[in-house]
């Protein structure tokens, strides 16, 4: 699909019960949690690596890169496989939820707080439906060399 018809479409999944939205652009698939083949050295949020068809894809639980609690994976965990400037990288997520049109106008800035929080990996908070989606910036989110 071309950029325009892709523009302001949102994959939202979930983490705990906040609701996270991702570009769509950047979305390969999305496969069914499976083994994950752990390496050594890696960040903690760095779960390891699996062979997607012959490509070897590290893969990032997103609730520990988020510094949330671990939890055990369920049939309804997902690894969002994402390609984000020629970098394929599957993503852990609790739950898929759908893909949605936000709006531009739909999206405002996050809070800028002045107290040493970072809101690093949030793009902006998509309005949909009376709720509040948290929307990622995937490239600072797979952007783990300073880690």
């Amino acid at each position: 699909m071309d950029e325009d018809t892709l523009r302001g479409k949102y994959l939202i999944f979930s983490i705990d019960k906040e609701e996270y939205g991702m570009k769509i652009k950047y979305v390969i698939e999305i496969i069914g949690i499976q083994p994950i083949t752990t390496v050594p050295e890696l960040p903690n949020y760095i779960k390891g690596i699996v062979n997607l068809r012959g490509n070897i894809i590290p893969v990032m639980d997103i609730r520990i890169r988020f510094k949330k609690q671990e939890r055990q994976y369920d049939d309804r965990t997902c690894i969002v496989v994402v390609n984000v400037n020629d970098i394929l990288i599957g993503l852990v997520v609790d739950r898929v939820l759908e893909v949605v049109n936000i709006p531009e106008d739909k999206i405002a800035l996050p809070p800028d707080v002045k107290s040493g929080y970072k809101n690093e990996y949030i793009s902006g908070i998509g309005k949909t439906e009376g709720k509040v989606k948290l929307l990622l910036d995937c490239k600072r989110l797979i952007d783990y060399e300073g880690d």
